[in-house]
């Protein structure tokens, strides 16, 4: 089968186990007449490609990890690496990123080094939030990457500030906001969209349908065909894009983008995808899937998908594969030994960053801290 097919009892409208149809709408990557920009470039294919794999393979670590209690929390992203690495890829350095709390590939093709990524997983010494965040809620600054928030739907109005403030200075970028189907059900969805459309904001809205809100169903969410239409009430376009396809989203991106430097305003981007995993460590959806229904999707693995595309197109060997993804392993095992080596955050820490200039009362309260954490491990 091509890769980023799906089989007809996926995208035609079925029958869920609870009895509720789910409408199922074969993509349609960019708007009528327009001219579609190319996929993924050939000189990034295989890039791409590694990207996936790394993200894959930080996945599957970090589950086992957080199950072994070596990291308290943590989303999983597997199925979903074609949205996210093609997203990453379509845009430019200076575009800002406002997560969900799966967006683990954006960060990494935004050359987030895994070991800071893991610094963060565990609140270390060498976390740049300074274990201020929960796991899996990170944000760098200088990647333009903004800190991953949990209530849902909070960084689509965001970004639509950010967007409209980069207007007003004069820079020609975007801001894309991130998140899952269920946020389209959020009160900060209609605000956000609904001012993004009347004042055209260059902003594009990243719609990851997994299909699956926690344990509720697309289909008890909404009776719109797509969500990606609900974008025309707001007056700007929706596009549905296969998110298992890594093409198709760097096309819609790419073209997205485009609009919203041009000022021709925001877009919703629905990338229909799949959870193989669990929606965080805190869930078991065998408790609510209905049987058969990962093993349907999981024939259509974005990560095997791309790899069989690049053997077809003479990008990759099946050695070359091999030696790719032994290489990501290392490469993920040195940067977590690294990372848990490191000593815990400084208990002085969180009175870092309370004001510009530290108070008298401030440095006080210093003072007495470290006295008592002295007298704790018995130093005079």
């Amino acid at each position: 089968m091509v890769a980023g097919s799906h089989p007809k009892d996926i995208w035609a409208t079925a029958t869920r186990a609870d009895g509720m149809t789910s409408a199922r709408v074969r993509p349609a990557t960019v708007e009528r007449g327009a001219r579609a920009p190319a996929g993924v470039p050939d000189a990034r294919r295989v890039e791409a490609y590694r990207w996936m794999v790394l993200a894959r393979l930080v996945d599957e670590r970090c589950l086992t990890l957080q199950r072994q209690g070596r990291i308290g929390f943590y989303v999983p992203l597997e199925g979903q690496e074609a949205a996210q690495i093609g997203c990453a890829l379509a845009l430019e350095a200076a575009d800002w990123i406002f997560p969900a709390y799966r967006e683990l590939g954006l960060a990494l093709v935004r050359g987030v080094p895994l070991e800071t990524l893991f610094d963060q997983f565990i609140g270390n010494s060498g976390d740049v939030l300074k274990g201020r965040q929960m796991p899996n809620h990170y944000g760098y600054r200088d990647r333009n990457f903004v800190v991953a928030s949990s209530p849902v739907g909070t960084q689509i109005t965001q970004a639509v500030g950010a967007g409209l403030a980069a207007r007003r200075r004069g820079d020609a970028i975007a801001t894309i906001a991130f998140f899952g189907d269920g946020t389209t059900s959020s009160n900060d969805f209609h605000a956000g969209l609904n001012f993004a459309g009347v004042f055209r904001a260059p902003t594009i809205f990243f719609c990851q349908n997994n299909q699956w809100a926690i344990s509720l169903p697309r289909a008890q969410q909404t009776h719109s065909a797509t969500l990606a239409e609900k974008a025309r009430a707001y007056g700007f376009e929706g596009v549905v894009v296969d998110g298992m396809a890594i093409d198709e989203v760097y096309r819609a991106v790419r073209q997205a983008r485009e609009r919203a430097v041009a000022g021709d305003g925001p877009t919703l981007i629905e990338a229909q995808v799949y959870r193989f995993g669990p929606h965080s460590t805190s869930d078991d959806p065998k408790r609510y899937r209905p049987a058969g229904e990962l093993e349907k999707w999981k024939q259509h693995d974005p990560v095997a998908g791309f790899r069989d595309e690049l053997i077809r197109e003479g990008r990759l060997t099946v050695q070359d594969d091999e030696k790719l993804w032994e290489a990501a392993r290392a490469e993920v095992a040195s940067a977590w030994k690294t990372a848990e080596s490191k000593p815990p955050v400084d208990p002085l820490s969180f009175l870092d960053d309370v004001f510009a200039q530290p108070t008298r009362e401030l440095e006080d309260d210093r003072r007495r801290l470290a006295a008592l954490l002295a007298q704790r491990e018995g130093k005079p």
